[in-house]
């Protein structure tokens, strides 16, 4: 068995076992999938629920896509778990520059076979109160600009309803009805053959939040935020999910919702 076929055969095992209950909890609505490029790109989706992995990822496994994340290298450590992240392809990252020389490697090799890699480029769930995209990190920015891979800004919406931000618990009654809307890819033509600087990696990321706070908008029917949320503004860690300090307070979301 070949590694390509390999690879699918675990995707379709996975697949088996998420879409009938994804079916089962939420109705879908996919807009726009003629718009992705015919080879391999990075998409960016917004992050509001812990549940995004899986919408995105259905969506574009029902494409004929093969979706690949980049994943904390611990996880794959966990027995079960890591050997189906590598069966699957998907992308280790770690701090240590050796290992991010490594991680690159396998993005391009990923790309260069046609498939896709998606990054959330808020780098973990919006701390925004009203879940608006928040400010960008510059990962998916300096992976593009480093690969020449287009970005597509992959918007959705709903999700959070069945679980929502750091919930412990689906809503299953009433069924959910999730959005997904892909945009134009983001043009970084201009940024691709200078150094990556840091100007550079921050004009990139600002580019693709800015597409992708539009999409969102145009899924919601709201205007955004004049200003993208910033965590350090607020007291709060850049990643990982925050504590009950942490939290925005009643005050600082306007009401809660």
């Amino acid at each position: 068995m070949n590694a390509e076929r390999g690879q699918r055969l675990v995707f379709g095992v996975m697949a088996g076992i998420a879409r009938p209950l994804m079916n089962v909890l939420m109705a879908k609505s996919w807009t726009g999938f003629d718009k992705l490029p015919p080879g391999g790109f990075i998409a960016c989706p917004n992050h509001v629920t812990e549940i995004d992995p899986v919408v995105v990822g259905h969506a574009f496994y029902n494409q004929g896509r093969l979706p690949r994340y980049l994943a904390k290298e611990s996880l794959f450590k966990v027995p079960v778990l890591g050997r189906a992240l590598r069966a699957s392809r998907q992308i280790p990252v770690t701090r240590s520059s050796n290992n991010a020389n490594t991680s690159l490697a396998v993005a391009r090799e990923v790309l260069d076979a046609g498939d896709v890699i998606i990054i959330y480029p808020e780098g973990t769930l919006t701390r925004d109160p009203d879940e608006w995209p928040m400010r960008g990190r510059t990962g998916a920015a300096r992976l593009a600009l480093q690969t020449g891979a287009p970005v597509v800004p992959i918007a959705h919406w709903g999700a959070q309803q069945v679980l929502p931000r750091y919930g412990k618990s689906l809503k299953i009654l009433p069924r959910k009805r999730v959005r997904v809307l892909v945009g134009e890819p983001v043009d970084l033509s201009d940024l691709r053959d200078g150094p990556l600087t840091r100007s550079v990696l921050d004009e990139a990321t600002t580019r693709i939040m800015d597409a992708l706070t539009a999409l969102v908008a145009e899924l919601r029917g709201e205007t955004p935020p004049e200003s993208r949320w910033d965590p350090s503004e607020h007291g709060q860690a850049a990643t990982g999910r925050l504590s009950i300090d942490e939290k925005p307070t009643d005050d600082e979301q306007g009401g809660t919702r």
